[in-house]
Order: C-alpha cells, then sequence, then structure tokens
C-alpha cells in the first residue's frame, strides 16, 4: 500500500490506479492545465510542471514504487527526462507514432549520457549517435506509415476514412494538437501529391510545381527556425545577466513574461524537424524498391487523403492562442493555402 499520495491526488487518481487510468487521467488534467490554455494564469506554468512529474513517476513502474515506499526523495532531479518535457509540451508522446522523439530531446539526452571529455571526440561522438537516432527514427516510423495506409491499398477505403477521422479527432485534443496534425497533414499531402503529380508533363518535362511548393515552403520553415534559436538565445542572455547581478525576482518575472514566446520559438524549431523527419519517411513510403507502382499510387493516395483530414482537424474547444494560426503572424506551417 502505498505511503506516499501527493502525486496520486494531483492527477486525481487512487493509489491503486492502473496504468490505463493513469495515463488517461494524465493526459485529461495536461488539458486544462497547459499553459496554452491559461495565458492569463502565472502559476500555469509550474502547474503544469507538477503536473507532468507526476505523470512521470507513476507512469514508471520502478519510480512509482520507489515514491510508493520513500516518497520523493532524491527522485525530482531525475524527473524531467528532456523528451517528457518536450512530450508533455508539445503533446508530442501522443503523436510518438507518427513524429517520433523530437531531435532538441535526442540532443539533450545524449549530450547527458556522454561520458567523453575531450572536446572533439565528444562532438565526434554525439553526432554519430544522434545520426543513429535519426535513421532508426525513420525506419520506425516509415513501418508504421505503411502499417495505417495498408488498408486503404487492400483496398477497404471506407475503414481506413472512418479510422482517420476517428484518429485526427482523438489526437487534436492533445497538447498542441492542432498545430501537430496541421504539419503532420501538411507533409503528407505535398510529398503525396508531389508522387501523383508525376504523371503529369508538361513539354516532356515532369510537372515541378510540387517540388517548387515544396522547397519555397522549407526554406520559410528553416528561416522561422533560425528566428526562433535567436530569440531563445536573447532570453538566455537576460537570464544569465540577471542571475550574474543577483536579480532573481527579475529573471522568474522576465521567464514568465517571454513564456509564450519560448513556446513559439521551440515550436518554430520543432516544425522544421518534424517536416525534414517525415519528408524522409513519405519517401521512404512512396519508393520503397520491389513495390508494385499500383501499391505505391494507392498509397500515395491514402496519404494525401489522411494528411487533408489531419489538416482539418479541431479540438472540441476553441484555444485562445492556438497554434494553428500558421498563416498569420507565428508559425507557418504550409498548410493554409489551398
Amino acid at each position: 500500500m502505498a505511503k506516499h499520495t501527493e502525486y496520486y491526488d494531483i492527477l486525481g487518481v487512487d493509489v491503486t490506479a492502473t496504468p490505463a487510468e493513469i495515463k488517461k487521467a494524465y493526459y485529461f488534467k495536461a488539458r486544462t492545465t497547459h499553459p496554452e490554455k491559461n495565458p492569463g494564469d502565472p502559476q500555469a506554468a509550474r502547474n503544469f510542471q507538477v503536473l507532468g512529474e507526476a505523470y512521470q513517476v507513476l507512469s514508471d513502474p520502478e519510480k512509482r514504487e520507489f515514491y510508493d515506499k520513500y516518497g520523493k526523495g532524491d527522485m525530482s532531479k531525475d524527473l524531467m527526462h528532456p523528451a517528457a518535457v518536450f512530450g508533455m509540451l508539445f503533446g508530442s508522446d501522443v503523436f510518438i507514432d507518427y513524429v517520433g522523439e523530437l531531435r532538441l530531446a535526442s540532443i539533450q539526452t545524449v549530450e547527458d549520457e556522454e561520458d567523453e571529455v575531450v572536446p572533439e571526440i565528444r562532438r565526434q561522438n554525439i553526432q554519430e549517435k544522434l545520426k543513429k537516432l535519426q535513421k532508426e527514427r525513420v525506419e520506425t516510423l516509415t513501418t508504421i506509415l505503411k502499417e495505417r495506409l495498408q488498408p486503404f491499398v487492400e483496398g477497404r477505403k471506407d475503414e481506413f476514412l472512418q479510422w482517420a477521422q476517428s484518429e485526427a479527432e482523438h489526437l487534436a485534443q492533445a497538447a498542441f494538437g492542432e498545430a501537430m496534425l496541421h504539419t503532420i497533414g501538411y507533409i503528407y499531402t505535398r510529398q503525396a501529391a508531389k508522387e501523383l503529380g508525376k504523371t503529369k508533363r508538361f513539354m516532356k518535362v515532369p510537372f515541378l510545381a510540387e517540388w517548387v511548393r515544396d522547397k519555397g515552403h522549407l526554406i520559410k520553415s528553416q528561416a522561422m527556425a533560425a528566428s526562433g534559436a535567436v530569440s531563445l538565445l536573447q532570453i538566455q542572455e537576460e537570464q544569465k545577466k540577471y542571475h550574474e547581478e543577483n536579480k532573481v525576482e527579475d529573471a522568474i518575472k522576465t521567464m514568465e513574461d517571454k513564456k509564450d514566446i519560448m513556446i513559439k520559438s521551440l515550436w518554430q524549431i520543432n516544425v522544421v524537424d518534424i517536416e525534414l523527419t517525415l519528408s524522409r519517411v513519405c519517401q521512404a513510403v512512396l519508393k520503397e524498391p520491389n513495390v508494385p507502382k499500383d501499391t505505391l499510387r494507392l498509397r500515395a493516395t491514402a496519404m494525401k487523403k489522411l494528411g487533408t483530414i489531419f489538416q482539418g482537424a479541431k479540438p472540441m474547444y476553441k484555444r485562445e492562442s492556438s497554434l494553428r494560426s500558421e498563416n498569420t503572424d507565428m508559425v507557418d506551417s504550409g498548410p493554409s493555402s489551398k
């Protein structure tokens, strides 16, 4: 029997809750406590972090057992794994089968685990590990996507479309679900359209409209990612200055005031990672060697339909600061233009 119940109380579950019940409770509370949903609450970020800490412990069998016996103890320093932070913030743990582990989270993880102290060797080791992780990420996502498109390829089109609609509605409820779906959907539709458009020819030259559109979008995404990185560096420098001058209150206030800017900047950086990764995944699915052309074409058709459905998904409630405004002043995931 658990001696400590604080984390259970935070999630609103009984100490005997199953892993499934804990996960369900977390996602329900994450939707209401997410900083994006509470723009006027100065404690929103802290509340969301506490919720994440509770989930990280109770969702891990070993950490949960330790907590039940001894309480928090010294666990706090190991709680917020980089992948967990990004997963909670952008809902990417819900989208793990679509985007994998975000590269920023992987970078932090690999750097923390690398023991080499010689700078050049350390840098090389980290790059090699990241390259391996990315290769595995693409291969895993490719296998999953092919499996998801298979019902359509086999002629079970109504079943596929019903699943896609239900999946989109479910994923839209996650933190930043709209923006994630919109980004994923955009890549699916563009990559599929590019393959399906290859049959079109103009003056005996393959139709290039999709290629041109993709290149223009990628350049824009990379520019916004660079802008996001600059914003984060500026905030980092401000924080460094405040701490050097021992102005802790000013540092805390600045972090709170620029919370939205930080989240948007991180998202801009992650968008490029997601788009580049999914582009490779789509190409692997649509250009698989030794697969009949008719099958590849059906995959492309299914992928385009899935992307279209994902781009149209909306959550049950309207967020005041929804990142789905990609065609305004924040994140352009390209999809607004038809």
